[in-house]
């Protein structure tokens, strides 16, 4: 028989998005992945290593030239002091390595402190591990958390927290007093911190991801986790670096080897180099987002759609109830790719429980004719409401 945990899941709310929209024809503002290719160069690298380079089984824990750029970046980035041959485990995507931080950590009765909405593969692997998720609801329009709220997330049998930041749907940018009041938590609670950060390359306005693991007390009870996908633009590829103290490194990679074990050797020498050489590009790229994100604002607010701020990620939200629209979001989601032809992420989707939102998300990382037209489509589709 299956396992019932698994089994028993729907299909996502991504595939089933990405999946009409295939079948429709419609745009898709869905699933976040950008129109743009991603930097030529690294792109070029990882064809030339699978050409001439080593195609065979690379270190499990992933090539020392990646892992190296990995420790080098973050110390250009975020004053960070990871020692690459004891802290850092490459991994086949970030979900990769949050299954090995799951798997490898958890143990059978652990609670597991996780803020909502949220990554929809966090409790289906931290429920398989045994662990006992403890969901803390976020809401907009600035999705943050407070004392109380942690007061009574937090236990006598918590071990974990799971936080994602920038935030996948809100957009948002966790600040300092935020995480300094998580991090007295876990520190107080003697909990280890599993910290989805890839989105930590994609934040705008001149904010500034703040790492969890450079706060007080959280050096050794803090799980990094960082995509190149994410950072490149490049989301096909599953590349991801688990960053942690080297006592949890090697629960993790000891994990990791009996997950995928190890990833495309070409994909690992690209993003090395792209980790060493790619300083204009991390300059450039949110910039560009930046542009996007504001050209999809102002598009919808100019259809009578009111946006929430988004600082950061490949989204923006609308709030449909302040848009003048009376129906929920998985409702009109729905309606607007099979009506109007655009694809779209209802937030809703992702609580876990039955939580009735206004809200829906837009990957804004597409190309501008793509974007306007996107805008038209949900105008089109808010017409079709209001007539129902």
């Amino acid at each position: 028989m299956a396992n019932p945990i698994f089994a028993n899941l729907p299909t996502t709310i991504f595939e089933e998005m990405s999946g009409l929209a295939r079948e429709i024809g419609a745009i898709n503002l869905g699933q976040g992945f950008p129109d743009d290719p991603g930097p030529q160069a690294i792109r070029e690298r990882a064809a030339d290593a699978v050409l001439n380079g080593y195609n065979q089984y690379p270190p499990m824990a992933g090539l020392p030239d990646l892992r190296a750029a990995v420790a080098a970046h973050y110390a250009r980035t975020q004053g960070l002091d990871f020692d690459w041959a004891s802290e850092i485990t490459i991994t086949s995507g970030a979900t990769e390595a949050l299954a090995a931080a799951f798997l490898g950590l958890i143990q059978p009765g652990d609670e597991v402190v996780v803020f909502q909405p949220l990554y929809d593969a966090y409790l289906p692997l931290i429920r398989r591990a045994g662990g006992v998720p403890r969901l803390v609801k976020l809401s907009p329009p600035h999705w943050r958390f407070d004392r109380a709220m942690l007061e009574a997330a937090f236990g006598s049998k918590t071990r974990f927290v799971v936080l994602n930041n920038p935030i996948n749907p809100a957009g948002a940018v966790l600040p300092r007093e935020d995480l300094a009041l998580l991090a007295e938590f876990c520190v107080a609670h003697d909990a280890i911190a599993i910290c989805d950060e890839v989105w930590e390359q994609v934040v705008f306005d001149g904010a500034r991801h703040l790492p969890l693991i450079a706060f007080p007390g959280m050096r050794d009870r803090t799980v990094k986790i960082g995509s190149a996908g994410k950072m490149f633009g490049l989301t096909g590829w599953k590349v991801g670096f688990l960053c942690a103290g080297a006592e949890l490194t090697r629960a993790l990679s000891r994990t990791h080897q009996f997950l995928t074990f190890t990833t495309a050797p070409n994909l690992q020498a690209a993003v090395a180099w792209g980790l060493e050489n790619s300083g204009g590009w991390f300059e450039a790229m949110p910039r560009d987002l930046q542009r996007s994100r504001d050209r999809l604002a102002a598009g919808l607010a100019a259809e009578g759609f009111v946006t929430l701020p988004a600082q950061g990620t490949y989204f923006l939200n609308i709030d449909l109830a302040a848009s003048g629209i009376d129906e929920p979001d998985r409702a009109f989601a729905l309606r607007a790719v099979k009506e109007a032809g655009v694809a779209s992420i209802p937030v809703s989707a992702l609580y876990e429980e039955d939580h009735v939102t206004t809200i829906l998300r837009l990957c804004l990382a597409k190309n501008d004719q793509t974007l306007d037209e996107g805008v038209r489509r949900l105008a089109k589709a808010r017409e079709l409401s209001r007539r129902a």
